[in-house]
Protein backbone atom coordinates (compact mmCIF):
# COMPACT_ATOMS: atom_id res chain seq x y z
CA UNK A 1 0.00 0.00 0.00
CA UNK A 2 1.39 3.40 -0.98
CA UNK A 3 1.80 6.00 1.75
CA UNK A 4 1.12 9.71 1.47
CA UNK A 5 4.85 10.39 1.15
CA UNK A 6 5.19 7.86 -1.66
CA UNK A 7 2.29 9.47 -3.54
CA UNK A 8 3.80 12.94 -3.13
CA UNK A 9 7.15 11.70 -4.40
CA UNK A 10 5.49 10.05 -7.39
CA UNK A 11 3.74 13.28 -8.31
CA UNK A 12 6.94 15.29 -7.94
CA UNK A 13 8.89 12.79 -10.02
CA UNK A 14 6.27 12.84 -12.76
CA UNK A 15 6.30 16.63 -12.86
CA UNK A 16 10.12 16.75 -12.90
CA UNK A 17 10.22 14.21 -15.72
CA UNK A 18 7.72 16.21 -17.72
CA UNK A 19 9.72 19.42 -17.28
CA UNK A 20 12.91 17.61 -18.28
CA UNK A 21 11.25 16.40 -21.46
CA UNK A 22 10.11 19.94 -22.16
CA UNK A 23 13.65 21.28 -21.79
CA UNK A 24 15.40 18.70 -23.94
CA UNK A 25 12.54 18.21 -26.39
CA UNK A 26 12.65 19.64 -29.85
CA UNK A 27 10.50 22.49 -31.13
CA UNK A 28 8.55 21.73 -34.28
CA UNK A 29 8.65 24.05 -37.24
CA UNK A 30 11.31 26.43 -38.57
CA UNK A 31 13.64 28.53 -36.42
CA UNK A 32 13.23 32.22 -37.12
CA UNK A 33 15.57 33.86 -39.61
CA UNK A 34 15.27 37.53 -40.52
CA UNK A 35 14.28 37.89 -44.19
CA UNK A 36 17.03 39.33 -46.35
CA UNK A 37 16.85 42.97 -47.34
CA UNK A 38 18.79 45.03 -49.86
CA UNK A 39 21.72 46.85 -48.27
CA UNK A 40 22.31 50.05 -50.23
CA UNK A 41 25.58 51.86 -49.53
CA UNK A 42 23.80 55.23 -49.43
CA UNK A 43 20.28 56.59 -49.36
CA UNK A 44 20.23 58.34 -52.73
CA UNK A 45 22.06 58.18 -56.01
CA UNK A 46 23.91 61.37 -55.13
CA UNK A 47 23.59 62.79 -51.60
CA UNK A 48 25.16 66.25 -51.18
CA UNK A 49 27.33 66.86 -48.13
CA UNK A 50 25.36 70.03 -47.40
CA UNK A 51 22.58 72.16 -48.82
CA UNK A 52 23.00 75.65 -50.19
CA UNK A 53 22.55 78.64 -47.89
CA UNK A 54 20.11 81.51 -48.20
CA UNK A 55 20.42 84.98 -46.72
CA UNK A 56 17.37 85.47 -44.53
CA UNK A 57 15.52 83.47 -41.87
CA UNK A 58 15.64 79.67 -42.18
CA UNK A 59 18.43 80.09 -44.71
CA UNK A 60 21.09 78.11 -42.82
CA UNK A 61 23.04 75.61 -44.89
CA UNK A 62 22.30 72.14 -43.52
CA UNK A 63 25.11 69.59 -43.32
CA UNK A 64 24.49 65.83 -43.27
CA UNK A 65 26.63 63.95 -40.72
CA UNK A 66 26.71 60.11 -41.06
CA UNK A 67 28.22 59.78 -37.57
CA UNK A 68 25.44 61.75 -35.88
CA UNK A 69 22.67 59.72 -34.26
CA UNK A 70 19.06 60.86 -34.09
CA UNK A 71 18.46 62.45 -30.71
CA UNK A 72 15.77 60.87 -28.58
CA UNK A 73 14.07 64.25 -28.14
CA UNK A 74 14.81 65.37 -31.69
CA UNK A 75 12.16 68.11 -31.72
CA UNK A 76 14.29 70.12 -29.28
CA UNK A 77 16.61 70.88 -32.21
CA UNK A 78 14.08 73.49 -33.35
CA UNK A 79 14.94 75.63 -30.33
CA UNK A 80 11.42 76.33 -29.00
CA UNK A 81 10.58 75.63 -25.37
CA UNK A 82 6.91 76.11 -26.13
CA UNK A 83 7.15 73.38 -28.78
CA UNK A 84 8.97 71.10 -26.34
CA UNK A 85 6.18 71.57 -23.81
CA UNK A 86 3.50 70.84 -26.40
CA UNK A 87 5.15 67.53 -27.30
CA UNK A 88 5.42 66.61 -23.62
CA UNK A 89 1.73 67.44 -23.11
CA UNK A 90 0.81 65.36 -26.15
CA UNK A 91 2.75 62.38 -24.82
CA UNK A 92 1.02 62.72 -21.44
CA UNK A 93 -2.56 63.32 -22.56
CA UNK A 94 -3.17 62.11 -26.13
CA UNK A 95 -5.64 59.17 -26.02
CA UNK A 96 -3.88 57.37 -28.87
CA UNK A 97 -0.88 56.92 -26.57
CA UNK A 98 -3.12 55.48 -23.86
CA UNK A 99 -4.70 53.07 -26.35
CA UNK A 100 -1.33 51.89 -27.69
CA UNK A 101 0.05 51.47 -24.16
CA UNK A 102 -3.01 49.43 -23.15
CA UNK A 103 -2.60 47.21 -26.23
CA UNK A 104 1.02 46.59 -25.23
CA UNK A 105 0.02 45.66 -21.68
CA UNK A 106 -2.61 43.26 -23.01
CA UNK A 107 -0.02 41.57 -25.23
CA UNK A 108 2.44 41.30 -22.35
CA UNK A 109 -0.22 39.76 -20.08
CA UNK A 110 -1.12 37.20 -22.75
CA UNK A 111 2.57 36.33 -23.07
CA UNK A 112 2.96 35.91 -19.30
CA UNK A 113 -0.14 33.72 -19.17
CA UNK A 114 1.20 31.45 -21.91
CA UNK A 115 4.61 31.16 -20.26
CA UNK A 116 2.87 29.86 -17.14
CA UNK A 117 1.86 26.75 -19.06
CA UNK A 118 5.48 25.57 -18.99
CA UNK A 119 4.84 24.74 -15.32
CA UNK A 120 2.35 22.34 -13.75
CA UNK A 121 -1.07 23.62 -12.77
CA UNK A 122 -2.21 22.87 -9.21
CA UNK A 123 -5.81 22.91 -8.04
CA UNK A 124 -7.23 22.18 -4.63
CA UNK A 125 -10.88 21.60 -3.85
CA UNK A 126 -13.06 20.98 -0.83
CA UNK A 127 -16.59 19.60 -1.22
CA UNK A 128 -18.90 19.03 1.78
CA UNK A 129 -22.30 17.37 1.18
CA UNK A 130 -25.27 16.13 3.20
CA UNK A 131 -26.82 12.96 1.72
CA UNK A 132 -29.33 10.19 2.37
CA UNK A 133 -29.19 6.74 0.77
CA UNK A 134 -32.24 4.92 -0.55
CA UNK A 135 -31.47 1.85 1.57
CA UNK A 136 -34.78 0.26 0.59
CA UNK A 137 -33.49 -0.14 -2.93
CA UNK A 138 -29.71 0.34 -2.91
CA UNK A 139 -27.00 -0.95 -0.69
CA UNK A 140 -25.69 1.55 1.86
CA UNK A 141 -22.92 3.83 0.56
CA UNK A 142 -21.02 4.03 3.82
CA UNK A 143 -19.35 1.07 5.47
CA UNK A 144 -21.22 1.97 8.62
CA UNK A 145 -24.53 1.40 6.83
CA UNK A 146 -25.91 4.77 7.93
CA UNK A 147 -28.61 6.11 5.61
CA UNK A 148 -27.98 9.79 6.37
CA UNK A 149 -24.50 11.23 6.53
CA UNK A 150 -22.32 14.26 5.86
CA UNK A 151 -19.37 13.66 3.53
CA UNK A 152 -16.27 15.89 3.46
CA UNK A 153 -13.98 15.52 0.43
CA UNK A 154 -10.71 17.33 -0.26
CA UNK A 155 -8.68 16.78 -3.41
CA UNK A 156 -5.35 18.12 -4.75
CA UNK A 157 -4.96 17.86 -8.55
CA UNK A 158 -1.77 18.47 -10.49
CA UNK A 159 -1.86 18.66 -14.27
CA UNK A 160 1.11 18.98 -16.59
CA UNK A 161 1.56 18.86 -20.36
CA UNK A 162 5.22 18.26 -21.28
CA UNK A 163 6.18 20.43 -24.24
CA UNK A 164 7.72 17.48 -26.05
CA UNK A 165 7.37 18.84 -29.58
CA UNK A 166 7.52 22.53 -28.79
CA UNK A 167 3.86 23.46 -29.18
CA UNK A 168 3.93 25.66 -26.10
CA UNK A 169 7.36 27.07 -26.94
CA UNK A 170 6.21 28.13 -30.40
CA UNK A 171 3.04 29.63 -28.92
CA UNK A 172 5.15 31.66 -26.50
CA UNK A 173 7.38 32.76 -29.39
CA UNK A 174 4.35 33.92 -31.35
CA UNK A 175 2.95 35.87 -28.40
CA UNK A 176 6.37 37.36 -27.66
CA UNK A 177 6.55 38.56 -31.25
CA UNK A 178 3.07 40.06 -30.93
CA UNK A 179 4.25 41.86 -27.81
CA UNK A 180 7.23 43.19 -29.79
CA UNK A 181 4.85 44.39 -32.47
CA UNK A 182 2.74 46.24 -29.92
CA UNK A 183 5.89 47.82 -28.48
CA UNK A 184 6.80 49.01 -31.97
CA UNK A 185 3.25 50.29 -32.45
CA UNK A 186 3.53 52.28 -29.23
CA UNK A 187 6.86 53.72 -30.39
CA UNK A 188 5.26 54.56 -33.73
CA UNK A 189 2.44 56.34 -31.90
CA UNK A 190 4.93 58.50 -30.02
CA UNK A 191 6.93 59.22 -33.17
CA UNK A 192 3.88 60.10 -35.25
CA UNK A 193 2.45 62.22 -32.45
CA UNK A 194 5.68 64.20 -32.04
CA UNK A 195 5.94 64.68 -35.81
CA UNK A 196 2.32 65.83 -36.03
CA UNK A 197 2.79 68.36 -33.24
CA UNK A 198 5.94 69.74 -34.90
CA UNK A 199 4.22 69.87 -38.29
CA UNK A 200 1.20 71.69 -36.82
CA UNK A 201 3.45 74.21 -35.05
CA UNK A 202 5.35 74.90 -38.29
CA UNK A 203 2.03 75.21 -40.14
CA UNK A 204 0.80 77.72 -37.56
CA UNK A 205 4.01 79.74 -37.84
CA UNK A 206 3.77 79.71 -41.63
CA UNK A 207 0.14 80.82 -41.61
CA UNK A 208 0.88 83.65 -39.20
CA UNK A 209 3.69 84.85 -41.46
CA UNK A 210 1.42 84.64 -44.49
CA UNK A 211 -1.31 86.57 -42.65
CA UNK A 212 1.19 89.24 -41.65
CA UNK A 213 2.35 89.45 -45.26
CA UNK A 214 -1.24 89.67 -46.49
CA UNK A 215 -2.02 92.45 -44.02
CA UNK A 216 1.02 94.37 -45.28
CA UNK A 217 -0.13 93.85 -48.85
CA UNK A 218 -3.62 95.08 -47.98
CA UNK A 219 -2.15 98.17 -46.33
CA UNK A 220 -0.01 98.90 -49.41
CA UNK A 221 -2.97 98.36 -51.74
CA UNK A 222 -5.16 100.63 -49.61
CA UNK A 223 -2.51 103.34 -49.65
CA UNK A 224 -2.20 103.03 -53.44
CA UNK A 225 -5.99 103.29 -53.76
CA UNK A 226 -6.06 106.46 -51.67
CA UNK A 227 -3.32 107.91 -53.87
CA UNK A 228 -5.18 107.04 -57.07
CA UNK A 229 -8.41 108.54 -55.82
CA UNK A 230 -6.56 111.74 -54.99
CA UNK A 231 -5.00 111.74 -58.45
CA UNK A 232 -8.37 111.07 -60.05
CA UNK A 233 -9.82 114.01 -58.15
CA UNK A 234 -7.02 116.21 -59.51
CA UNK A 235 -7.48 114.86 -63.03
CA UNK A 236 -4.23 112.89 -63.15
CA UNK A 237 -5.91 109.42 -63.11
CA UNK A 238 -9.07 108.06 -64.62
CA UNK A 239 -11.88 105.86 -63.35
CA UNK A 240 -10.34 102.76 -64.92
CA UNK A 241 -7.18 103.19 -62.85
CA UNK A 242 -9.19 103.55 -59.66
CA UNK A 243 -11.34 100.51 -60.50
CA UNK A 244 -8.24 98.41 -61.15
CA UNK A 245 -6.80 99.35 -57.76
CA UNK A 246 -10.12 98.67 -56.05
CA UNK A 247 -9.95 95.19 -57.57
CA UNK A 248 -6.39 94.70 -56.34
CA UNK A 249 -7.37 95.67 -52.81
CA UNK A 250 -10.44 93.43 -52.87
CA UNK A 251 -8.35 90.52 -54.18
CA UNK A 252 -5.85 90.93 -51.34
CA UNK A 253 -8.63 91.20 -48.76
CA UNK A 254 -10.28 88.06 -50.16
CA UNK A 255 -7.07 86.12 -49.60
CA UNK A 256 -7.01 86.88 -45.87
CA UNK A 257 -10.06 84.91 -44.52
CA UNK A 258 -8.89 81.52 -45.91
CA UNK A 259 -5.53 81.96 -44.17
CA UNK A 260 -7.26 82.93 -40.91
CA UNK A 261 -9.52 79.87 -41.23
CA UNK A 262 -6.52 77.57 -41.71
CA UNK A 263 -4.80 79.15 -38.71
CA UNK A 264 -7.74 78.51 -36.40
CA UNK A 265 -8.13 74.97 -37.71
CA UNK A 266 -4.43 74.36 -37.09
CA UNK A 267 -4.78 75.63 -33.52
CA UNK A 268 -7.75 73.28 -33.08
CA UNK A 269 -5.58 70.42 -34.33
CA UNK A 270 -2.84 71.28 -31.83
CA UNK A 271 -5.37 71.31 -29.00
CA UNK A 272 -6.63 67.84 -29.96
CA UNK A 273 -3.08 66.49 -30.27
CA UNK A 274 -2.34 67.46 -26.66
CA UNK A 275 -5.60 65.90 -25.45
CA UNK A 276 -7.66 69.09 -25.12
CA UNK A 277 -10.81 70.34 -26.77
CA UNK A 278 -10.61 73.15 -29.36
CA UNK A 279 -11.92 75.77 -26.91
CA UNK A 280 -8.92 75.00 -24.66
CA UNK A 281 -6.29 75.87 -27.27
CA UNK A 282 -3.28 77.34 -25.51
CA UNK A 283 -2.08 80.95 -25.74
CA UNK A 284 1.27 80.05 -27.31
CA UNK A 285 2.04 81.93 -30.49
CA UNK A 286 4.43 80.30 -32.92
CA UNK A 287 6.27 82.38 -35.52
CA UNK A 288 8.87 81.38 -38.09
CA UNK A 289 11.36 83.66 -36.34
CA UNK A 290 11.01 81.66 -33.10
CA UNK A 291 11.89 78.33 -34.75
CA UNK A 292 15.50 77.40 -35.47
CA UNK A 293 16.56 75.36 -38.49
CA UNK A 294 18.99 72.60 -37.37
CA UNK A 295 22.31 73.15 -39.09
CA UNK A 296 23.55 69.56 -38.77
CA UNK A 297 21.34 66.58 -39.56
CA UNK A 298 21.90 62.87 -38.81
CA UNK A 299 22.29 60.51 -41.75
CA UNK A 300 23.24 56.99 -40.63
CA UNK A 301 23.79 54.21 -43.14
CA UNK A 302 20.56 52.72 -44.55
CA UNK A 303 21.09 49.27 -43.04
CA UNK A 304 21.54 50.82 -39.59
CA UNK A 305 18.85 53.48 -39.69
CA UNK A 306 16.05 51.44 -41.24
CA UNK A 307 16.03 49.10 -38.23
CA UNK A 308 15.18 52.04 -35.96
CA UNK A 309 11.89 52.75 -37.68
CA UNK A 310 8.93 51.43 -35.65
CA UNK A 311 7.03 50.36 -38.76
CA UNK A 312 9.94 48.17 -39.90
CA UNK A 313 10.31 46.68 -36.42
CA UNK A 314 6.58 45.97 -36.28
CA UNK A 315 6.70 44.28 -39.69
CA UNK A 316 9.61 42.09 -38.57
CA UNK A 317 7.73 41.13 -35.40
CA UNK A 318 4.87 39.91 -37.59
CA UNK A 319 7.34 37.71 -39.47
CA UNK A 320 8.52 36.23 -36.15
CA UNK A 321 4.95 35.55 -35.10
CA UNK A 322 4.12 33.95 -38.46
CA UNK A 323 7.22 31.75 -38.24
CA UNK A 324 6.16 30.55 -34.80
CA UNK A 325 2.64 29.88 -36.11
CA UNK A 326 4.14 27.42 -38.61
CA UNK A 327 5.74 25.60 -35.68
CA UNK A 328 2.38 25.54 -33.89
CA UNK A 329 0.70 24.04 -36.95
CA UNK A 330 3.40 21.34 -37.21
CA UNK A 331 3.24 20.55 -33.48
CA UNK A 332 -0.53 20.13 -33.65
CA UNK A 333 0.02 17.22 -36.05
CA UNK A 334 2.23 15.43 -33.51
CA UNK A 335 1.25 13.55 -30.33
CA UNK A 336 -0.03 15.64 -27.42
CA UNK A 337 1.09 14.31 -24.04
CA UNK A 338 -0.32 15.16 -20.61
CA UNK A 339 0.14 13.92 -17.05
CA UNK A 340 -2.46 14.31 -14.31
CA UNK A 341 -2.14 13.30 -10.68
CA UNK A 342 -4.64 13.65 -7.85
CA UNK A 343 -4.50 13.06 -4.13
CA UNK A 344 -7.28 13.52 -1.59
CA UNK A 345 -9.40 12.19 1.20
CA UNK A 346 -13.07 11.66 2.00
CA UNK A 347 -14.73 11.06 5.37
CA UNK A 348 -17.85 11.78 7.45
CA UNK A 349 -15.79 13.93 9.81
CA UNK A 350 -13.64 16.77 8.55
CA UNK A 351 -10.73 15.83 10.78
CA UNK A 352 -10.66 12.21 9.54
CA UNK A 353 -10.41 12.87 5.76
CA UNK A 354 -6.77 11.72 5.64
CA UNK A 355 -7.01 8.80 8.05
CA UNK A 356 -5.96 5.38 6.85
CA UNK A 357 -8.52 4.03 4.43
CA UNK A 358 -10.01 7.44 3.60
CA UNK A 359 -7.25 8.53 1.21
CA UNK A 360 -7.51 8.20 -2.58
CA UNK A 361 -5.04 9.03 -5.35
CA UNK A 362 -4.41 8.54 -9.04
CA UNK A 363 -1.72 9.19 -11.63
CA UNK A 364 -2.89 9.27 -15.25
CA UNK A 365 -0.84 9.73 -18.39
CA UNK A 366 -2.37 10.53 -21.73
CA UNK A 367 -1.03 10.68 -25.29
CA UNK A 368 -3.26 11.58 -28.23
CA UNK A 369 -2.62 12.18 -31.88
CA UNK A 370 -4.89 12.84 -34.82
CA UNK A 371 -4.34 10.09 -37.38
CA UNK A 372 -7.07 10.93 -39.88
CA UNK A 373 -8.84 14.27 -40.42
CA UNK A 374 -9.15 14.45 -44.20
CA UNK A 375 -6.04 16.65 -44.35
CA UNK A 376 -7.36 19.45 -42.10
CA UNK A 377 -4.19 19.79 -40.02
CA UNK A 378 -1.99 19.52 -43.11
CA UNK A 379 -3.85 22.36 -44.79
CA UNK A 380 -3.66 24.47 -41.64
CA UNK A 381 0.11 24.02 -41.76
CA UNK A 382 0.08 25.01 -45.42
CA UNK A 383 -1.94 28.12 -44.53
CA UNK A 384 0.56 29.05 -41.82
CA UNK A 385 3.46 28.63 -44.24
CA UNK A 386 1.72 30.86 -46.79
CA UNK A 387 1.08 33.45 -44.06
CA UNK A 388 4.80 33.37 -43.24
CA UNK A 389 5.65 34.05 -46.88
CA UNK A 390 3.14 36.90 -46.88
CA UNK A 391 4.59 38.44 -43.70
CA UNK A 392 8.14 38.21 -45.08
CA UNK A 393 7.08 39.91 -48.31
CA UNK A 394 5.28 42.65 -46.38
CA UNK A 395 8.39 43.17 -44.24
CA UNK A 396 10.49 43.67 -47.36
CA UNK A 397 7.86 46.06 -48.75
CA UNK A 398 7.86 48.14 -45.56
CA UNK A 399 11.67 48.29 -45.53
CA UNK A 400 11.79 49.34 -49.19
CA UNK A 401 9.19 52.03 -48.49
CA UNK A 402 11.41 53.24 -45.64
CA UNK A 403 14.39 53.53 -48.00
CA UNK A 404 12.24 55.54 -50.40
CA UNK A 405 10.85 57.71 -47.61
CA UNK A 406 14.30 58.80 -46.45
CA UNK A 407 15.57 59.30 -49.99
CA UNK A 408 12.55 61.43 -50.90
CA UNK A 409 13.07 63.65 -47.84
CA UNK A 410 16.77 64.08 -48.65
CA UNK A 411 15.94 65.19 -52.17
CA UNK A 412 13.28 67.50 -50.73
CA UNK A 413 15.72 69.11 -48.29
CA UNK A 414 18.17 69.85 -51.08
CA UNK A 415 15.41 71.23 -53.28
CA UNK A 416 13.92 73.23 -50.39
CA UNK A 417 17.22 75.03 -49.82
CA UNK A 418 17.53 75.94 -53.50
CA UNK A 419 13.86 76.96 -53.61
CA UNK A 420 14.35 79.30 -50.65
CA UNK A 421 17.29 80.99 -52.40
CA UNK A 422 15.16 81.45 -55.49
CA UNK A 423 12.20 82.70 -53.42
CA UNK A 424 14.42 85.29 -51.71
CA UNK A 425 15.67 86.56 -55.06
CA UNK A 426 12.16 86.57 -56.48
CA UNK A 427 10.73 88.57 -53.58
CA UNK A 428 13.61 91.05 -53.67
CA UNK A 429 13.21 91.52 -57.41
CA UNK A 430 9.42 91.85 -57.12
CA UNK A 431 9.75 94.45 -54.34
CA UNK A 432 12.26 96.45 -56.40
CA UNK A 433 9.97 96.28 -59.41
CA UNK A 434 7.01 97.42 -57.30
CA UNK A 435 8.91 100.38 -55.85
CA UNK A 436 10.09 101.50 -59.31
CA UNK A 437 6.64 101.01 -60.82
CA UNK A 438 5.04 103.03 -58.01
CA UNK A 439 7.43 105.94 -58.63
CA UNK A 440 6.84 105.77 -62.37
CA UNK A 441 3.11 105.76 -61.71
CA UNK A 442 3.39 108.83 -59.50
CA UNK A 443 5.08 110.68 -62.34
CA UNK A 444 2.61 109.38 -64.88
CA UNK A 445 4.97 107.14 -66.83
CA UNK A 446 2.88 103.96 -66.30
CA UNK A 447 -0.81 103.41 -65.71
CA UNK A 448 -2.56 101.81 -62.75
CA UNK A 449 -2.73 98.45 -64.47
CA UNK A 450 1.07 98.23 -64.47
CA UNK A 451 1.09 99.12 -60.77
CA UNK A 452 -1.55 96.48 -60.08
CA UNK A 453 0.50 93.84 -61.90
CA UNK A 454 3.61 94.76 -59.90
CA UNK A 455 1.68 94.55 -56.62
CA UNK A 456 0.31 91.14 -57.56
CA UNK A 457 3.78 89.86 -58.42
CA UNK A 458 5.17 91.10 -55.10
CA UNK A 459 2.26 89.57 -53.18
CA UNK A 460 2.81 86.17 -54.75
CA UNK A 461 6.59 86.37 -54.28
CA UNK A 462 6.29 87.27 -50.60
CA UNK A 463 3.83 84.46 -49.85
CA UNK A 464 6.05 82.01 -51.77
CA UNK A 465 9.05 83.13 -49.68
CA UNK A 466 7.18 82.45 -46.44
CA UNK A 467 6.07 79.05 -47.69
CA UNK A 468 9.64 78.17 -48.71
CA UNK A 469 10.88 79.01 -45.22
CA UNK A 470 8.23 76.80 -43.64
CA UNK A 471 8.92 73.96 -46.06
CA UNK A 472 12.56 73.74 -44.95
CA UNK A 473 11.42 73.35 -41.33
CA UNK A 474 8.69 70.84 -42.22
CA UNK A 475 10.96 68.62 -44.32
CA UNK A 476 13.64 68.71 -41.61
CA UNK A 477 11.09 67.31 -39.17
CA UNK A 478 10.11 64.77 -41.84
CA UNK A 479 13.72 63.57 -41.99
CA UNK A 480 13.79 62.87 -38.26
CA UNK A 481 10.53 60.96 -38.61
CA UNK A 482 11.76 59.05 -41.67
CA UNK A 483 14.90 57.99 -39.79
CA UNK A 484 12.76 56.48 -37.05
CA UNK A 485 13.14 59.17 -34.40
CA UNK A 486 15.68 57.07 -32.46
CA UNK A 487 13.39 54.05 -32.46
CA UNK A 488 10.14 55.83 -31.67
CA UNK A 489 10.89 58.59 -29.12
CA UNK A 490 8.93 56.84 -26.35
CA UNK A 491 9.62 58.64 -23.06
Amino acid sequence: MMTTGMISRSIRNAAMYGMLVAVVGCAAGPEYHRPSLPAPAQWTRETPAATVAAVGAQGTAQRFDPSLEVERRWWTRFGSRALDQLVADAFAHNPNVDAAAAALRAAQENLAAQRATFLPSVQIGYSPSRQQNAVGTLSPTLTSGAAQYTLHTTQLTIGYAPDVFGLNRRTVESLAAQSEQQRAQLDATYLTLAANVVAAVIQEASLRAQIDAMNDIIAVDAKSLDLLRAQAGAGYANGLDVAAQVGALASAQAGLPPLQKQLEQTRDQLAILVGKTPDQAGPDRFDLTTLELPATLPLALPAQAVGQRPDVRAAEALVKSASAQVGIAVANRLPQISINASYGGSAEAFSRMFDAGNVFWSVVGNAAMTVFDFGALKHRQGSAEAALDQAAAQYRAVALAAFQNVADVLYALDADARALVAAEHAESAAKTTLDLTRKQHEFGYVNALALYAAEQAWQQARIAHVQAQAMRLADTAALYQALGGNGGTAP
